[in-house]
């Protein structure tokens, strides 16, 4: 029989076609608008929590599995592309404690030797460089996550998020020791490394032109999570659901638990590195101190706040937690007068202690996030009407009496 062509729904094509308007708004406005507001701080630093809160989202909220080691994760894939992007003429400059790095190849000037330095060969160069590297530094985090997973992934619940959060610890500490400085530049911070900035368009003389800062975060972010939402709408997908809601009943199914578990820790590990050497990039620095529990914990924050078992919830929560804690209530931090009345409670840190009692009330009264289980293209969906079929009358008492007599007399 010939195969029936799937058409695209409404709310799928509604949901394309929001997240390409707000892609090229943003490119309209980084060109038209001053590139230094803090809107576009927030676009930037939300594409790259809504990776990772998707990423921690696959484990969690469609896996069932509680992890706590994104930020580990996290700081192996921004160690991984700043080592391999940082130029080999400024390594001595960033090692120069330890006299120069042990670990001299960069991609960037590989590529560079193939295409040329200058005009369009750098900026292939830069291009696939950049590309190599931020896949280099998910599979690195995924080998990681496949060692770690062996042991770890036997236990469960509370058990599993201590041990996780224990290796993302004993991780941080790890890559700070000066023992392996000549790689890592122990305690000190990689920079010289390729950022969002380097893809703006410059002139001759090194003038932008055209500004691409804020939309490479977004189209790496977008596909990235276009990517994880084809693996839940797999095979694969249905059977971490399966694990998720009953694992006995899915075992009993014929579901490999261990398989499919170590499975969903990778893909989510990858990506996680993914979304660190994001972070580097936009950061402009990597510092193992950086990649503290509090980092995991605001992710973790962003999946209840979107909703556990929801993409959509977990991109929507990132921006909106990036723009209050960066943008929308900083004024709370600077000192407020009302005539020469000065407000007392308004100071330094201030920002935070509302930011708080915000995020309180909104995990009290969306005990399921903002989205719940549902998908932005749910929202657009029309409800299917429900036919209800007429009730079948009951045939009188009366009439079952002269049926039966009937049949009785022939």
């Amino acid at each position: 029989m010939p195969k029936t062509k799937k058409k695209i729904d409404k709310g799928t094509l509604i949901t394309l076609c929001i997240i390409l308007g707000v892609m090229i708004l943003t490119v309209i406005l980084e060109n038209t608008i001053n590139a230094n507001s803090l809107l576009f701080t927030v676009i930037r630093k939300g594409a790259v929590y809504s990776l990772v809160a998707v990423s921690m989202n696959l484990l969690n909220g469609f896996t069932g599995l509680f992890s706590l080691g994104q930020a580990g994760f996290m700081l192996l894939g921004a160690y991984t592309y700043a080592i391999l992007t940082i130029p080999g003429g400024i390594r001595d400059t960033v090692y120069y404690l330890f006299q120069g790095s042990s670990f001299n190849f960069s991609f960037i000037d590989a590529f560079k030797s193939i295409f040329g330095e200058e005009g369009a060969g750098a900026t292939i160069s830069l291009i696939l460089g950049v590309i190599l590297a931020i896949i280099c530094a998910g599979i690195v985090a995924a080998i990681c996550a496949y060692l770690i997973g062996l042991p770890v992934l036997r236990l469960k619940s509370d058990y599993l998020a201590i041990a996780t959060l224990g290796f993302a610890e004993i991780l941080r500490a790890i890559f700070q020791w000066d023992k392996l400085g000549k790689v890592t530049n122990g305690a000190n911070a990689l920079r010289g490394y390729p950022t969002f900035a380097d893809f703006n368009i410059k002139d001759d003389i090194g003038r932008i032109v055209f500004r691409l800062s804020s939309f490479v975060p977004l189209l790496i972010a977008g596909i990235c999570i276009f990517v994880i939402v084809l693996l839940i709408n797999s095979s694969y997908g249905r059977a971490f659901k399966a694990i998720r809601d009953d694992e006995i009943a899915a075992e009993a199914m014929g579901i490999n638990l261990a398989k499919h578990k170590s499975l969903s820790f990778c893909i989510s590990s990858f990506f996680a590195g993914v979304g660190g050497a994001l972070f580097a990039m936009f950061a402009s620095t990597v510092q193992a101190k950086t990649f503290t529990s509090a980092m995991t914990y605001e992710i973790l924050l962003i999946v209840v706040i979107g909703g556990i078992g929801s993409v959509s919830g977990s991109c929507i929560a990132s921006f909106l937690y990036i723009a209050c804690s960066e943008w929308w209530l900083r004024f709370l931090d600077n000192t407020q007068y009302i005539g020469n009345y000065q407000i007392p409670l308004f100071r330094n840190g201030f920002r935070m202690v509302v930011f708080s009692i915000i995020i309180m009330i909104v995990v009290l009264f969306f005990r399921k996030g903002i989205m719940g289980d549902r998908e932005l293209p749910d929202i657009f969906r029309k409800k299917k009407k429900t036919v209800k079929t007429p009730d079948v009358q009951e045939e009188p008492e009366v009439n079952k009496m002269h049926r039966r007599l009937k049949d009785y007399d022939e």
